[in-house]
């Protein structure tokens, strides 16, 4: 997201949609109609054939035609594995993953274009304590559907002094649980309604009078797109749910959660969103292609690679700002580890307290995990703050910066003063 700010927006906008009309006209998501795009059934049906064809077929004539002796099953893999259309299905996959990292973009963009200045009011108003700071993080999260777009916000206010270290702690821990809350949407399967998601949101952009409504059809429209490329890249992995050594490496992620998080941080670091990453996991496991314990190690290391654009955000901006990023990575990374080591009894409780959904089992683990790290570390925010206060201590150039900070508030307070005077 931070390298996407930094573009030129109108540039980016104009390509961006260029793509999206482009791949939407190439690759139709499965969702709208009977048949799979990809032609999944075929598939399925040749290798069927492949692997039946030596038992069902009889030779014709003794004389003319030895009998067929039955594939091994060496050979059996490697019928099946040609039937499959590794390059088709990887260009349906990187079809919705384009189209569901646009609709995610385009989402935040709207989102921040309603509401950014309201959840800058929200942060500097609402963060007196600690719990009122989690609170605060949660609701903000929520409605931005970012974590790392509430933290940036939340160091920027830092480094200007619009907020405390000490205050933005608790909103670091309220938007882990705010980015839970859009796994939790996406594992609801309301793929049904999201044609007329994005159809009510060009309408409401194209003949929307003012910059906010056009604002609200770009949110509309992202969030029906985010579900549209999730069931794209859903249908082009549909080959892979009989597909072996595919099934053999996500039982291995399970088996060995260490590297599950390592593919989920890498992946996470790549797209810039944990929510992306989650979401895909949510969507994969509800069709049965990801089970709970290699869900939940993806979506630990998840947790661990979304600290990469807070930390890059922290790069000039103070040693409080730094603080800030370094708590943030401090305790997603412990809570991470913890999680590894308790992975099988936090999927044992998720499904004793979930349905047969394994898409929703994942949400839920997400939820309980980040639910759990919070009430276990907000009790020791004082003393992590001390301790982070002698790590990172404040400089001469922190001095600096708050003194022109202070500065330039009271210059803006003499203006607001002096205003009714020049009337």
């Amino acid at each position: 997201m931070l390298i996407l700010k930094k573009l030129n927006r109108k540039l980016f906008s104009y390509l961006s949609l260029v793509l999206l009309v482009t791949t939407l006209f190439i690759f139709p998501p499965a969702f709208l109609t009977q048949v799979s795009f990809l032609g999944s059934p075929t598939i399925t049906s040749s290798v069927n054939a492949q692997t039946n064809q030596p038992e069902s077929k009889e030779p014709e004539s003794s004389d003319s035609q030895q009998p067929k002796l039955p594939l091994s099953p060496e050979e059996q893999g490697e019928g099946e594995e040609e039937a499959i259309d590794f390059f088709k299905m990887a260009m349906g996959a990187i079809a919705g993953l384009v189209l569901f990292i646009y609709g995610v973009t385009r989402l935040a963009e709207g989102l921040e274009d309603v509401g950014e200045e309201r959840m800058k009011r929200l942060l500097s108003k609402f963060t007196t304590n600690r719990f009122a700071g989690v609170a605060t993080g949660i609701v903000a999260t929520t409605f931005l559907e970012s974590s790392s777009v509430t933290i940036i916000l939340v160091i920027a206010m830092v480094s200007a002094s619009i907020l405390t270290f000490v205050q933005s702690l608790g909103v670091v821990l309220g938007s882990n649980i705010g980015t839970a809350v859009g796994a939790q949407i996406i594992s609801l399967n309301i793929e049904l309604y999201v044609p007329i998601l994005m159809f009510s949101g060009l309408l409401v952009f194209f003949l929307g009078k003012t910059a906010r409504i056009k604002s609200l059809g770009i949110v509309l429209l992202g969030f029906g797109l985010m579900f549209y490329g999730l069931e794209a890249i859903d249908s082009a992995m549909e080959p892979f749910r009989d597909y072996e050594p595919f099934l053999n490496l996500m039982e291995s992620l399970g088996r060995n959660p260490v590297l599950g998080a390592l593919l989920g941080a890498i992946f996470t670091v790549i797209i810039q969103s944990s929510s992306a990453t989650v979401a895909i996991v949510v969507t994969l496991a509800g069709s049965g292609l990801i089970a709970l314990p290699a869900g939940i190690a993806i979506m630990l290391g998840a947790e661990v690679g979304t600290c990469a654009d807070t930390l890059v955000a922290t790069i000039g901006r103070g040693s409080a700002a730094l603080r800030t990023g370094l708590f943030h990575l401090f305790f997603n990374l412990s809570s991470a580890v913890l999680g590894i080591f308790l992975a099988p009894q936090l999927a044992q409780l998720t499904q004793s307290i979930s349905g047969d959904d394994v898409g929703r089992q994942v949400a839920n683990a997400q939820m309980l995990f980040n639910g759990i790290g919070v009430v276990a570390i907000i009790g020791f925010l004082p003393i992590i703050a001390r301790a982070l206060e002698k790590l990172v201590p404040e400089t001469t150039a922190d001095r600096e910066r708050q003194q022109r900070q202070l500065e330039k508030q009271q210059a803006k307070a003499k203006d607001l003063q002096a205003e009714p005077l020049t009337r």
